[in-house]
């Protein structure tokens, strides 16, 4: 894998010897017949049915000469599979001719080609296409094309793997390297689904070797590590593990081997992200980075995480979950062509409801919770446990409450970047030393032991010291919440250094208005039971930037001792015994 690599004819690039005497071959090889290495099993897709009707409209606008937003040569295939159709397999050749030979173009001048812009990030997405008609389509092909190809799919495969001496041509383009060896970050996919399908679609043994000895453990190890499902990057970059799940399905399928047997964490995504919706089914607890769109509407992107992961499920009751919430929340289908294909994947309407009012993610450290199953409960999102890669958060022991609407959230949400990550935009006691936050450090993992009452009610005792990770101006943190009767008690006790000032903040979409130590922000009344002696004032986020806020406001509590507690009711809300 380390070794030199050196040139060949026309665009071999700098192949170790034996591959590209391999590659040599194919250009005297007749072309292959259909029958794929990528052994994908489409028997689920039903042609009669509407949903294929509408991806293969899709496809044929692209065939008609004007291809649709983000269209890609696997839509062709995957048209031509099903239907037989040569000019679908023809159309995917274009695609993918006009893929390489542009890269070529890029090489020969001494450039990059595009499959290695932002650190090879759609590496997984561009070689797919490659390596699934080279498959798929190879009757299709011409000999040269095939030795063409595979060179250009060969050096960007090898390019990922060995980053500090990629090559294009004869220049060297060596890169960072970002998430080759962290399996938790999004980018990790791509490489993955670059290397697992062109290892298939060539057979080579050399990349497959790489992966199933090297790659896939480490995979499994890590989500092994994960239970409750979810990602640790949040439930905006957290997405892409809809790629993850489709890659343990194409794997299956081609090799037998299901690689996420072997835990519980596709398992338990399927209810993690149940939970992570709000009782409304339109939208979901915004953790992390959300850089597609601030506010976390339910969009495509969830659909499809969930899609993927139930038609991998191992556990037909949280199958039945999953099909019930595929039913029944805002976006019944795909509303964007090139998530088409992915939608033939939709299982048929109906499945069971859950029964459990909370769902603890404890790989993640993010708990959902929520008053009952009807469209009008409250609901709460709290965050304590790992903090372990860059689209997270300094968030932990944040916490949202939901009931209508979003009654306290994040600020983030209301963020044109939508990567606000600093805790002064979060739902947490914020620490000052000489006017500057005291920061929660990445690396760090806070604890949360969550137990469960009558009626859906929970205690939460988190430990969120460790966020802090030994720093001087907080030496302790811990954060207790109560949740029962459609109400929210939250108590904090801290110990902090010296002349470092401890604020509660919750930042909310309506304006809250101050009445002593009470505050009413829309619906949502948050009464301070502790300090007795506490102030209450209000930011509004547009004042503090204009170009980056578009609305929110944040309530700050100040006062003396070492505890705030800290009450969130509604009109319907009852503080019973358990707040005592």
């Amino acid at each position: 894998m380390n070794r030199p690599i050196r040139a060949f004819p026309h665009f071999c690039f700098r192949l170790a010897s034996i591959v590209c005497m391999a590659i040599g071959l194919l250009a005297v090889m007749p072309a292959r017949p259909a029958l794929a290495a990528i052994n994908t099993d489409l028997s689920y897709v039903d042609p009669a049915s509407a949903r294929f009707t509408r991806f293969k409209a899709f496809v044929d606008q692209a065939l008609n000469g004007s291809p649709g937003y983000d269209f890609k040569a696997i839509d062709a295939v995957y048209a031509w599979r099903i239907t037989n159709n040569a000019a679908y397999c023809n159309l995917a050749v274009s695609k993918v001719e006009a893929q390489v030979a542009t890269a070529e173009a890029e090489i020969a001048a001494g450039r990059r080609p595009a499959v290695a812009a932002d650190s090879y990030l759609e590496v997984g997405v561009m070689i797919r296409d490659v390596a699934i008609t080279y498959d798929w389509c190879a009757a299709f092909t011409t000999g040269s094309q095939r030795t063409r190809w595979a060179a250009y799919a060969e050096q960007a495969i090898w390019n990922i793997w060995n980053y500090q001496q990629a090559r294009w041509g004869s220049v060297t383009f060596p890169w960072s390297g970002w998430s080759v060896n962290d399996p938790g970050n999004n980018y990790h996919f791509s490489f993955l689904e670059a290397t697992m399908y062109w290892a298939l679609a060539s057979n080579s043994a050399t990349w497959r070797n790489f992966i199933v000895n090297q790659k896939f453990p480490a995979l499994q190890q890590y989500y092994a590590n994960l239970p409750g499902g979810g990602s640790g990057e949040g439930t905006g970059y957290g997405l892409a593990q809809g790629r993850l799940f489709e890659i343990y399905r194409i794997w299956r399928d081609a090799t037998g081997t299901d690689l996420s047997a072997s835990n519980v964490h596709l398992d338990d995504s399927l209810d993690y992200w149940i939970h992570a919706t709000v009782p409304t089914l339109d939208r979901v607890a915004p953790i992390g980075d959300q850089s597609r769109v601030s506010y976390p509407q339910l969009w495509d992107y969830h659909r499809n995480v969930q899609l993927q992961a139930h038609a991998m499920g191992h556990d037909s009751a949280g199958r039945a979950r999953a099909q019930w919430w595929l039913s029944s929340i805002s976006i019944p289908q795909m509303t964007s062509g090139f998530n088409f294909r992915n939608d033939l994947l939709s299982p048929a309407i109906g499945g069971a409801p859950p029964t459990v009012l909370h769902h603890h993610a404890t790989g993640p450290g993010h708990l959902f919770a929520r008053s009952d199953w009807s469209s009008s409960a409250m609901w709460l999102s709290f965050v304590a446990g790992r903090y372990n890669q860059s689209h997270a958060h300094k968030d932990q022991g944040a916490f949202s409450l939901f009931q209508g609407d979003f009654l306290a959230v994040t600020e983030n949400v209301f963020s044109r970047s939508g990567i606000q990550q600093g805790s002064d935009v979060h739902n947490v006691v914020r620490f000052v030393s000489g006017g500057q936050p005291v920061l929660q450090r990445e690396g760090t993992t806070s604890t949360m032991v969550v137990t469960q009452g009558a009626g859906g009610a929970i205690e939460v005792d988190a430990n969120l010291t460790p966020s802090f990770a030994g720093n001087a101006a907080v030496t302790n943190w811990r954060r207790q919440l109560s949740f029962a009767n459609r109400a929210l008690r939250v108590r904090d006790t801290f110990v902090k250094g010296a002349g470092v000032e401890a604020m509660f903040q919750v930042n909310t979409p309506v304006i809250p208005v101050v009445s002593g130590r009470s505050a009413r922000a829309g619906n949502l009344t948050i009464t301070v039971v502790s300090p007795a002696d506490a102030t209450l004032s209000v930011l509004e986020w547009r004042g503090v930037d204009p170009a980056e806020f578009t609305r929110g406001y944040r309530l700050d509590v100040r006062g003396s001792g070492a505890e705030f507690v800290v009450d969130f009711s509604t009109g319907d809300s009852v503080f019973g015994n358990s707040f005592e």
